[in-house]
């Protein structure tokens, strides 16, 4: 007599379900993955723009030319976004940078959206009011530069 061979429907039933479980947790946690990824661009983008500014207040200005919107030099592009050396009006010749991710090929989770940093006369990077208002952004963050704590490289 033959032996039965293969997989019985419940069998391949189990796996399929254990496969749907493990992709519901996977997902999520790849693209929450992304979108940290992504953030981090941010960081290395300051980091550049991080010696600009100590040589512009040098001159008593956040911006390389002097004037009071930022020139060519104090911006780079990257892939995910764009950031920039921004003035605080508010705060006099407080210096920072804006990051602000592009609409299209980045996660949807940060697309849009905006980081501030403030950079302090020594070039360590805190959080501006953007980030600390927006817990969506928040979560995608170095735990470096969480609320309650500084970035300096």
């Amino acid at each position: 007599m033959n032996a039965q061979k293969g997989f019985t429907l419940i069998e391949l039933m189990i796996v399929i379900a254990i496969i749907g479980i493990l992709a519901a947790i996977a997902i999520p946690a790849y693209q929450d993955y992304i979108a940290k990824s992504q953030v981090s661009e941010a960081f290395t983008l300051a980091d550049g723009l991080k010696t600009s500014i100590q040589t512009n207040r040098q001159s008593g200005t956040c911006f390389k030319d002097g004037g009071d919107k930022a020139a060519d030099e104090d911006k780079i592009a990257g892939k995910y976004g764009d950031a920039e050396i921004v003035a605080d009006a508010k705060a006099g010749s407080k210096c920072g940078i804006q990051y602000k991710f592009h609409s299209t090929g980045v996660s949807d989770k940060v697309s849009g959206k905006t980081i501030d940093m403030k950079v302090s006369d020594t070039g360590i990077l805190t959080q501006g009011t953007t980030v600390a208002g927006d817990s969506t952004i928040q979560k995608y963050l170095p735990s470096s530069f969480s609320k309650d704590k500084v970035q300096s490289n």
